[in-house]
């Protein structure tokens, strides 16, 4: 392998996905070298947008020989810095936004096929055309492509009944770092001939290979739903509550997201248009959806014998039932806009076992009130199965900002916590370039050695997405 000049690199790339699809501009480069939260950014050569899987791996067989890195994207959505470079080496983004078609839906079997730069929402779309159901649903599903969602296997609020993007895939087809494709789209739901490879590059971050394809599961769409929000006064009521309504509505069942009143109240302070649910205030909540294959008349019957249940044995304070679709969205609302709504803080994605969830707040606040004094603790997320996005920070735009300087002395504090109870630092947003450091002090040295085994056996230039997951970019693969 010897050095390409970048002039002719270029020129390379453009014979391949054509000019127009090779930008170098730094004004038309400058959306894909910036995470959305503006936290983390860096130079590339130049951004390519192949259409197909052909021209992916051609593309990578020209990095391959190149000698130069591959960061892959899809849309550029993630909170930990995976789909930017690091700008330790040569490298370029390359961006599957073009590769979004949907290849084939088969209701029978109850799959659709869809390429890497699929808009997430687009797929529940096709999903419901054909009178199914997909369960992975963010935040960011408007924007968001499937490719980064099994890249970082992202968690959702329906992990609770469906389990996360993992659980939702059947095959897949991946560019591997030599410009190999492996064709592993099988809509299978048994196959035991060996090493289940496709688990290898979900949650990978793009540091083994660029998934280009995938086949994904679907459900039978639900004939009926029904949304409620809470009022508790503590977070050990909120675990209590998921175990009456799990036993007395099952699989119905299929979110459970806790907020603290924190969070309320600045949501109500800015996000335009929001209301408090219910007409006390209380120290939490928890926003409920359930799903149903009966009619709407019988699960609003079910959902109030075991809400009047929860209130009759002290588990929750309050409870609101939404009579619309339009109330529904607008209790939806509030969860879903609340990153947006504190997007200047300190923040964790941590998940510790469901019955560790009340220790871990009382333990946590104490912990960083001691520390910081005054500090705002804005804590929600997916309680349902364990996963809570814990972020703090000041009210004062000053105090934030010096807080933010001291980033490490805060996680060290919170990680402290998720240790002690067998949690882990990063349940659904992965780690990118934010934790690929703090992992180290978190994982075995076993752990940490087997994969860097997989990353050297699968990428022995290190050209994979560089300075993700496993230690640093630049000539040493594994870091």
């Amino acid at each position: 392998m010897s050095a390409v000049p970048q002039t002719r690199f270029v020129e390379a790339l453009s014979a391949t996905v054509g000019a127009a699809n090779v930008l170098t501009e730094a004004a038309d480069m400058a959306p894909y070298l910036v995470d959305w939260r503006r936290q983390f950014s860096g130079p590339a050569e130049c951004v390519v947008r192949p259409a197909n899987t052909g021209e992916v791996a051609a593309v990578v067989a020209q990095c391959a020989r190149a000698g130069v890195a591959i960061v892959p994207q899809g849309g550029n959505t993630g909170l930990c810095g995976a789909s930017v470079p690091v700008g330790a080496q040569r490298e370029i983004v390359l961006s599957l936004a073009r590769m979004n078609r949907i290849r084939a839906i088969d209701p029978l079997n109850d799959t659709l096929t869809a390429e890497a730069g699929c808009v997430l929402a687009d797929i529940q779309h096709a999903a419901r055309e054909a009178d199914r159901f997909f369960p992975l649903s963010l935040g960011a599903e408007g924007s968001c492509r499937i490719g980064g969602n099994l890249s970082t296997n992202a968690g959702g609020v329906n992990v609770l009944r469906f389990g996360n993007a993992r659980e939702q895939v059947l095959g897949l087809e991946v560019v591997l770092p030599d410009g190999q494709v492996w064709d592993g789209l099988r809509g299978l739901r048994k196959d035991n001939t060996g090493y289940d490879l496709k688990q290898l590059f979900i949650g990978a971050e793009g540091t083994l290979g660029i998934i280009t394809a995938a086949v994904l599961k679907l459900y039978p769409q639900p004939l009926s739903g029904a949304t409620a929000w809470f009022g508790l006064d503590t977070p050990q009521q909120a675990i209590e509550l998921l175990a009456l309504l799990r036993a007395r509505l099952g699989d119905r069942l299929t979110a459970f997201e806790l907020l603290s009143r924190v969070c309320i109240d600045t949501a109500l302070a800015k996000i335009p248009g929001t209301t408090d649910p219910l007409p006390a205030p209380h120290p939490w909540y928890v926003l409920v959806e359930l799903g149903d294959s009966d009619s709407a008349a019988m699960l609003h019957q079910r959902a109030e014998q075991a809400f009047a249940e929860s209130l009759a044995r002290g588990v929750a304070s309050d409870v609101v039932l939404a009579q619309s679709g339009a109330q529904s969205r607008a209790l939806w609302s509030i969860r879903e806009r609340m990153p947006e709504a504190q997007l200047e803080n300190v923040k964790h994605d941590i998940s510790v076992p469901l019955s560790k969830i009340p220790e871990f707040i009382a333990r946590g606040a104490e912990a960083l009130e001691r520390a910081f004094p005054g500090i705002l603790i804005f804590a929600f997320g997916h309680a349902g199965d364990g996963n809570l996005h814990y972020n703090v920070g000041f009210a004062d735009p000053a105090a934030n900002s010096a807080l933010m300087r001291r980033r490490a002395e805060v996680n060290t504090v919170v990680y402290a916590i998720v240790d002690a109870l067998g949690g882990s630092i990063s349940a659904e947003h992965g780690l990118g370039q934010l934790k690929r450091d703090e992992i180290r002090r978190h994982k075995s040295a076993l752990e940490l050695e087997l994969m860097r085994r997989l990353k050297q056996a699968l990428d022995p230039q290190g050209l994979m997405n560089p300075g993700k997951v496993l230690g640093s970019s630049g000539s040493d693969p594994c870091g």
